[in-house]
């Protein structure tokens, strides 16, 4: 980012100069996500991030069907860039269906063979979920929707850098990316298209990034999200990572008891994610007695009542549980003592005030 702010300044599609530099910058970071998914690099579209990828893949699909077919298969655990594109899809005439997930939040591809019909344009699954960490099974959603000729598109955010994302191994059509969960800055992102699928552009303007979505590239952003796509690529850390989560779920189990429950899948899980229900609390109360601990709960309170989010809801968790459900996050950097402290905190928080 620094040679870029120095350097490769000028508009990567101008042909001078200034702008030379800036253009080799941004397809140097194709090539290197490419090289991460295991597509060609004109596959790679640089968007603003998570949201607006979901929003091209969903819209860009929809569109470029000219409505003559309208329906679109997904799951009830999906990250509201997925659901709120469908939402406004659906006031333009799409027909969604919304698959159930087990207590684990998982769907059965079996309810997906059922789901799709003669108008299907396409399947939207998510890779693994935001909230819990549950991995779905997108390789045998994705053959399903192969042998029935649908589209098959995969939010990974959550994965990218933490389990392996190759394309042709998933058999997906298109996915999304977003830079910051994979430690590149804020505000970059990208959506894998395998060629041949038809996309209407989302944003129109130049022909930029294939003309698929206009704008002047930041190669700023493009060459922060290469460089922390070829780090990504080596998941030799994320063992590391994993043990620190069970960890931090040894510890948890030993200080608290049936008091505290897992969240999502016991196994198919991302090694990073960690969400737990402190039964009888309520999650928010507990985060604003940790001082320093950066972390987010699975529901919210308004007027005293307590909503539980989506995921947990689609899931079947118990209101008394799901109240009091915190995601926890466990980094490349975390150390032991991190996780001891924040065990340490819990205790303190817990014991200052009676259950809610």
């Amino acid at each position: 980012m620094r040679e870029a702010i120095d350097g490769a300044f000028g508009n990567p599609s101008s042909r001078h100069w200034a702008g030379l530099p800036a253009k080799q910058m941004v397809e140097t970071a194709r090539s290197q996500l490419a090289d991460l998914l295991g597509c060609a690099p004109d596959e790679v579209v640089f968007t603003s991030g998570g949201s607006e990828a979901n929003n091209l893949a969903l819209k860009g699909v929809f569109f470029a069907s000219k409505r003559q077919r309208r329906h679109v298969v997904t799951s009830r655990v999906e990250h509201p860039a997925i659901v709120e594109p469908l939402r406004f899809l659906e006031r333009l005439g799409a027909e969604v269906s919304w698959l159930p997930v087990d207590r684990t939040g998982r769907i059965d591809p079996d309810d997906l063979r059922k789901a799709i019909t003669a108008d299907t344009i396409l399947v939207s699954i998510m890779h693994a979920n935001n909230e819990v960490g549950t991995i779905q099974p997108i390789a045998d959603c994705a053959a399903i929707a192969r042998e029935r000729g649908v589209p098959f598109h995969t939010d990974a955010a959550q994965s990218i850098g933490k389990i392996p994302t190759r394309v042709d191994e998933l058999g997906v059509n298109l996915m999304s990316v977003a830079g910051h969960k994979v430690y590149a800055p804020k505000g970059v992102g990208a959506l894998y298209v395998r060629g041949g699928t038809a996309l209407e552009s989302l944003v129109h303007g130049a022909g930029h990034e294939g003309g698929r979505r206009a704008g002047t590239e930041s190669a700023l952003l493009a060459a922060a999200l290469g460089q922390a796509a070829v780090l990504a690529a080596d998941l030799s850390g994320v063992p590391r990572v994993e043990a620190m989560r069970d960890r931090f779920w040894r510890a948890l189990r030993d200080r608290f008891g049936d008091g505290v429950v897992l969240n999502g899948h016991p196994v198919h899980r991302l090694p990073n994610t960690l969400n737990v229900s402190f039964v009888g609390r309520v999650g928010a109360d507990i985060l604003a007695a940790l001082d320093g601990v950066a972390a987010s709960t699975g529901s919210a309170c308004h007027s005293g009542r307590v909503e539980l989010s989506p995921v947990l809801e689609a899931m079947g968790v118990a209101p008394e549980a799901g109240m009091g459900a915190i995601r926890f996050s466990i980094g490349r950097a975390t150390t032991e003592d991190e996780i001891d402290a924040v065990v340490a905190a819990l205790s303190d928080a817990l014991s200052a005030g009676d259950p809610a």
